[in-house]
């Protein structure tokens, strides 16, 4: 479930939900770094600044699942994403999915405005992803059957392993990232209901 042997072509094809939220997410950080579009500061527009959701600027709820900080944000996001969504996504089906990892990370941003301070900046599908981690944390607790037991203690060790780093760096959207875990264990049920 977890080990990677498709081919580029054969991962695209398999999980469309997955590769197209990398390449969103790609093409944004490339945007950010290259002069592509000088006249405009993308990573200003869509980024997740408190102030502006509240004064009306609801997009920023949104977008910031898709914009990354630095080169290492997304490396590692991405490469999260490659290890442990294709998973859900072939348990789920790729609409369910898609919607899993939107609501999470929405739900994640939301309570990162409710709880953070009005100039707070927040980008990163760490939210998002999170959520899927706790939609395995369900599976986990709730639907044993849909994981071998190699597989189970490799998420339930990645699960705590990412829990522990986000407590650890001072610079991690903490609210998001548990946020995220929370919000993914609570919406698993609606997604998962046929397996």
């Amino acid at each position: 479930m977890f080990t990677r042997s498709e081919s580029f072509s054969q991962f695209i094809r398999f999980y469309p939900a997955v590769s197209l939220i990398i390449a969103i997410c790609a093409v944004l950080y490339a945007a950010t770094v290259l002069p592509i579009l000088p006249a405009i500061d993308i990573f200003t527009a869509l980024s997740g600044v408190n102030i502006l959701i509240s004064e009306g600027e609801y997009w920023r709820l949104i977008t910031p699942i898709f914009m990354h900080v630095s080169f290492t944000h997304i490396l590692f996001n991405v490469f999260t994403l490659i290890i442990i969504g294709p998973g859900i996504e072939s348990l789920a089906g790729t609409a369910r999915f898609t919607l899993l990892f939107m609501l999470s990370g929405i739900l994640a941003n939301v309570l990162t405005l409710l709880t953070m301070p009005p100039m707070y900046v927040h980008v990163g599908a760490s939210g998002a992803i999170f959520g899927l981690f706790g939609c395995y944390a369900y599976i986990l607790l709730y639907k044993k059957h849909l994981m071998s037991r190699q597989n189970s203690q490799t998420i339930f060790a990645l699960i705590v392993i990412s829990v522990v780093l986000s407590f650890m760096q001072p610079s991690v959207n903490l609210i998001g990232h548990i946020g995220g875990l929370a919000c993914g264990f609570l919406l698993a049920p609606l997604f998962l209901n046929k397996q």
